[in-house]
């Protein structure tokens, strides 16, 4: 978020608790504004057996908000 205005979080199947968590974080701390919410699935094939599978997917669009900018997070 330091070099651009507006990111992307993004995630499959399980990942997605991350992504929402991430989301959760930046919008309660007031850094961030989610812009656009996105689901759909996606087909992919599992690495076992290569038989088709579908995947949850989300997308979270986010820009930075007016807090943001003023006083950026310090990751340490």
């Amino acid at each position: 978020m330091q070099q651009y205005n507006e990111v992307e979080l993004s995630a499959l199947g399980m990942a997605i608790a991350n992504v929402v968590t991430i989301a959760e974080i930046l919008k309660n701390n007031g850094l961030a504004i989610e812009k656009k919410i996105m689901t759909s699935t996606i087909d992919m094939r599992e690495e076992s057996g290569g038989r088709r599978v579908q995947k949850a997917k989300v997308s979270c669009k986010t820009v930075k908000s007016i807090r943001y900018i003023r006083r950026p997070l310090v990751m340490v």
